[in-house]
């Protein structure tokens, strides 16, 4: 379903883009990110709920709103429109951007489901216009520390990637939009898991899994799943595990990460995560550019019989991430990918995640979610077929 990019270039973009920023909750860190950047303007803000608006407008001191979605469509001057409306809904607020003529920032997931994945495809082919899809844990500190370190070679050959994304999030079911048709625990917040698994084993081919819905999301009138465990695989055989709970009290997250991705490799292991500003490492050799016959190889270069494992401490960068009250809303995750998408405008490049790579994680979630109403491994492939993908 397309290539997956290499740990995102954050290199300063040459434009200022103008964006309108449609859905004010999770819009909220994305509107912190443009107005600390040098490459993007706020051209103007949406949301149905006025008071949201308005309390954004005094947060930020912000000039102006609407609570029509026409009006930044129509305005010839804005170049993005950022999407942070319920999951049920990007499908359409994509299209009408793309047929406005506008790039796309859409948060995960790309769509909710895939039954408008054509009509998306064809509609920004026609456009020309790039659509980005936000996967916001690809561009955290200890995510990104961990991509350079994959891409370093440190980690020999990869034989397995382990993501989890755990977290009480019952309160998320007070929201309104969460209890009409299409939401899922799966694509709102496990998707996070999926997407750091694809990063690295981008040509799973089956995957399988167990799930419970517990009395804390039927107690709501959904039946979606909310505790998961999957196993899957590549075409290497190499394993992918893939864990979530939603519902559920967590242990402390000193204890327990949040999010976290651990990688398995034949000269070293890695885990990056979220509940603490670090990333731990331990490779048993240097990395490819740094063996000692290259330019870069020094005497004071830590040799494979010394080099142990290694915790380091990003906590320098806190406030730069959690921006907000409780470290809600990462913005330093919506800062990173916001200047990495203006790079690629810049150079006319694709930005990934981009739609063939979103609609991919979506056949991952679709195979998901069919392996546990048939307590059988799923053939990805398979479900592409069936899904006319």
């Amino acid at each position: 379903m397309g290539e997956l990019n290499h740990k995102p270039q954050l290199i300063e973009a040459a434009k200022v883009y103008r964006i309108g920023v449609l859905g004010l909750g999770e819009g909220r860190s994305v509107l912190s990110a443009v107005l600390n950047s040098e490459h993007w303007e706020l051209a103007n803000m949406c949301d149905l709920n006025e008071e949201l608006c308005r309390a954004r407008q005094k947060e930020f001191g912000i000039a102006g709103y609407t609570t029509n979605y026409d009006d930044m469509l129509n305005d010839p001057t804005i170049d993005v429109i950022g999407i942070y409306t319920p999951d049920q809904l990007h499908g359409r607020h994509i299209i009408q951007a793309l047929r406005a003529g506008k790039h796309v920032i859409c948060t995960k997931p790309l769509l909710n489901n895939l039954d408008q994945a054509e009509e998306l495809r064809r509609v920004q082919a026609e456009s020309g216009k790039h659509v980005f899809v936000g996967q916001s844990s690809r561009f955290f500190e200890p995510m990104l520390e961990q991509r350079a370190d994959f891409e370093a070679g440190r980690h020999g050959d990869l034989l397995s990637v382990e993501a989890q994304y755990i977290t009480d999030a019952r309160w998320f079911l007070e929201k309104a939009w969460s209890l009409k048709g299409g939401f899922s625990w799966m694509h709102n917040f496990m998707v996070h898991a999926v997407d750091l698994v694809r990063w690295y084993l981008p040509d799973l081919t089956e995957i399988f899994g167990y799930g419970i819905t517990s009395e804390n999301t039927t107690e709501h009138g959904l039946a979606c799943p909310d505790t998961m465990l999957f196993l899957a695989k590549d075409s290497a055989g190499r394993a992918g595990l893939i864990r979530g709970s939603y519902t559920a009290p967590p242990l402390d997250r000193e204890i327990e990460p949040t999010i976290s991705c651990l990688l398995r490799g034949s000269q070293g292991t890695s885990r990056a995560e979220y509940s603490k500003l670090q990333y731990a490492r331990n490779f048993n050799t240097l990395a490819k550019d740094e063996q000692p016959d290259s330019p870069e190889f020094s005497q004071n270069a830590v040799s494979s019989e010394t080099q142990g494992p290694e915790i380091i401490d990003l906590n320098d960068r806190h406030s730069y991430y959690f921006r907000f009250e409780g470290e809600t809303h990462n913005a330093g995750e919506y800062q990173n990918y916001i200047e990495y998408f203006a790079r690629c405008l810049d150079n006319n490049e694709t930005p990934y995640p981009d739609v063939e790579e979103g609609i991919g994680t979506l056949v991952i979630l679709a195979a998901m979610e069919k392996s546990l109403a048939s307590g059988q491994p799923i053939q990805i492939a398979d479900m592409k077929k069936e899904l006319g993908l």
